[in-house]
């Protein structure tokens, strides 16, 4: 899924709070879990391969070094156990010898030049993960932003709603009961 289905996902998740059932305004709502978790599933789901396709890289990385070494370790010891066998002159075992360290080189050189190419390609996929979940964490991060300052907003026009009321309700209550003169009696305005 691409990172539009990430964003997708947040704002379905910030509707589904946004009807939640308010218990108090600004600070506590009922909200159903099971949607909320089956939408952090779904986010989850949707966040690049790239991070799962780095640590395998990485691990096939490491099993392909431990099959070379393997493969280096047994064709050298294979060289020396064919070379000890058929020991018969000196000649002979020489040109084992060259040929068994002729082979390990070539091995190794093969070996180095498998991992030389799996670390870059590993590192190549790392940087590019981590500037995904860089760009991720960015988006988030004003979204947050822009949450919190809408939220803000709210709080604000709701603050001067309730304080409108209150100046309302104690003009209404000046103006209904009765106040007294200076003589002390009651005057119905």
């Amino acid at each position: 899924m691409q990172q539009n289905g990430v964003f997708d996902l947040l704002k379905l998740l910030e509707m589904t709070l946004d009807e939640s059932f308010p218990l108090i305004p600004g600070k506590f709502a009922v909200v159903k879990p099971k949607e909320i978790e089956l939408l952090i599933d779904r986010i989850y789901g949707a966040l690049p391969m790239e991070v799962q396709e780095a640590k395998a890289l990485l691990l096939r990385r490491e099993e392909l070094q431990s099959e070379a070494q393997h493969k280096a370790e047994k064709i050298v010891a294979d060289a020396q156990a064919e070379a000890e066998r058929k020991l018969s002159e000196a000649d002979f075992i020489k040109a084992l010898e060259r040929e068994g360290i002729r082979i390990r080189t070539q091995v190794q050189q093969e070996c180095e030049e498998i991992k030389r190419h799996a670390m870059e390609e590993a590192e190549s996929i790392r940087a590019n993960a981590l500037d995904e979940a860089l760009k991720i964490r960015q988006g988030a991060e004003l979204y947050a932003e822009q949450v919190l300052t809408n939220l803000e907003r709210d709080l604000t026009q709701l603050q001067q709603i309730v304080k409108n009321g209150q100046v309302y309700m104690e003009k209404l209550r000046t103006e209904s009961f009765p106040q007294k003169d200076k003589a002390g009696d009651f005057v119905i305005r």
